[in-house]
């Protein structure tokens, strides 16, 4: 068995070191060592969306990247888009629009969604439809996603 390493990292905001393997993916490291089960699996071969996350300011498929190279930097979850209690704009207009069903893709979609604003602050339904493409939702059929980001974007929901 491998020795374990020490990975440190920004995460939400806060210094954070975890003994992981060597040859962990940053969601399991995520999700078991650091208990935060926002960001979900799956498909595991970075296809559906479901653990997207922030590294270093890129939204990655948490499910393909080796934990080792969140070494040193700057994570972002879904649960480290609300800021000090509150929900996030985009998080807020999920909400008002019942854009989650089961919640299984939400994550994953929020902070898509929170990417697209963030590039592009006024886009058009084909630009969030892009913005999107890589997230899957089984249940909603998409429509209340996207009337959640129009509107958040319409409420200048851009960090």
């Amino acid at each position: 068995m491998a020795d374990r390493i020490n990975l440190v990292m920004k995460l939400n905001g806060e210094e954070r070191s975890v003994n992981v393997h060597p040859f962990a993916r940053l969601l399991d490291v995520l999700r078991e060592d650091l208990r935060l089960t926002g960001t979900k699996e799956g498909c595991g071969e970075g296809e559906c969306g479901a653990c997207t996350i922030f590294l270093n300011g890129q939204v990655v498929n948490s499910c393909l990247v080796p934990a080792v190279q969140a070494q040193g930097a700057e994570v972002i979850t879904v649960e480290g888009l609300a800021r000090g209690g509150e929900l996030s704009p985009i998080q807020a207009a999920f909400v008002a629009h019942n854009g989650a069903q089961c919640g299984f893709c939400t994550p994953g979609m929020l902070v898509a969604a929170t990417d697209l604003l963030n590039r592009c602050p006024n886009p058009t339904e084909d630009e969030i439809r892009d913005g999107l493409a890589g997230n899957l939702c089984r249940c909603t059929g998409y429509s209340k996603i996207l009337d959640a980001v129009q509107t958040a974007a319409a409420d200048g929901a851009s960090r």
